[in-house]
């Protein structure tokens, strides 16, 4: 029952960090690798806060937030005249600084040998210790960034934003800020990344920079792309299909050594599928028609 709960658990927290990325890839069209920093960024913020200076876990979920966000907009705000292919090569450079940030800056992060026994939650004398619990808390939050994702999506501002994905001249010709439409959603997305990180901490208890590589980055995109690009929930659906399919490997007698490798093969297989024959995901973005303001 316990395991149950552990894969539920991943599924929210993998929930979080792609309802993030759509924000950004599927709503706007800024296709990113640099999720997994973001989701880092949370996860160490969280750790050091809560190991070496005993703060509350709720607490650091802001500050970390606060660092994400700050970087997130840093890296639009450079980046803003990059297009397409170009991008895409400087979120991957983005990544790689961050990931050798994390690897080497030993006496903040305790570089390759990781931050240890992160503690779980607690608020109002209440400790969110047992799986169950603290499931139901990674649930909430998934249900916070749902909500969060929905009303930007249906609202103006999200149409804004689908017309810059479509074509940004057609959207600054009848005068939206493209720049700082950009720069905002893809700072929330930066912020939401690193609340997923924090709660990852938590859950696994002991994190280390090797967790918040490129091919994290790109596993969160395979769950967009899956899922369903410009949909909230196809997000929840991707990461539920990409979680626990793999995880079924763990029913039958693979050695550990051969499990990784097919979950890998796994992933770029299901990528190669939908891309060719279902490109829209599993749950395609619902169009409509309601004209900007």
């Amino acid at each position: 029952m316990n395991y149950i709960i552990y894969v539920i658990s991943l599924i929210g927290i993998y929930g979080i960090l792609t309802v993030s990325l759509n924000l950004s890839v599927g709503y706007t069209g800024i296709l990113s690798l640099a999720q997994a920093a973001f989701m880092g960024i949370g996860a160490y913020a969280s750790a050091i806060l809560l190991t070496q200076w005993g703060f509350n876990f709720f607490s650091t979920l802001f500050v970390g937030m606060a660092i994400a966000g700050l970087v997130g907009w840093g890296l639009v705000w450079a980046t803003l005249r990059l297009k397409g292919i170009y991008y895409v090569i400087a979120s991957f450079g983005f990544q790689v600084i961050v990931y050798s940030i994390f690897l080497n800056w030993i006496s903040l992060t305790q570089g390759p040998f990781g931050i240890r026994q992160i503690p779980r939650p607690q608020a109002f004398g209440f400790t969110f210790l047992g799986p169950l619990r603290y499931a139901i808390l990674i649930l909430g939050f998934l249900a916070i960034c749902l909500w969060v994702a929905w009303r930007v999506g249906e609202s103006p501002y999200g149409k804004v934003l689908r017309a810059i994905r479509e074509d940004e001249a057609a959207a600054a010709s009848i005068g939206k800020n493209v720049s700082r439409y950009k720069i905002v959603i893809f700072t929330v997305s930066a912020m939401l990344a690193s609340v997923g990180g924090a709660l990852y901490a938590g859950l696994i208890t002991y994190i280390d920079p090797f967790t918040f590589t490129i091919h994290e980055s790109i596993f969160i995109l395979a769950l967009v792309i899956i899922g369903g690009s410009g949909n909230v929930y196809g997000s929840v659906v991707g990461a539920a299909v990409l979680i626990s399919i793999p995880e079924m490997l763990r029913f039958f007698d693979v050695p550990t050594t051969v499990a990784s490798p097919i979950r890998e093969i796994l992933y770029g297989a299901l990528m190669i599928i939908f891309l060719r024959f279902r490109p829209k995901g599993l749950l395609p973005e619902r169009i409509t028609h309601r004209v900007m303001r």
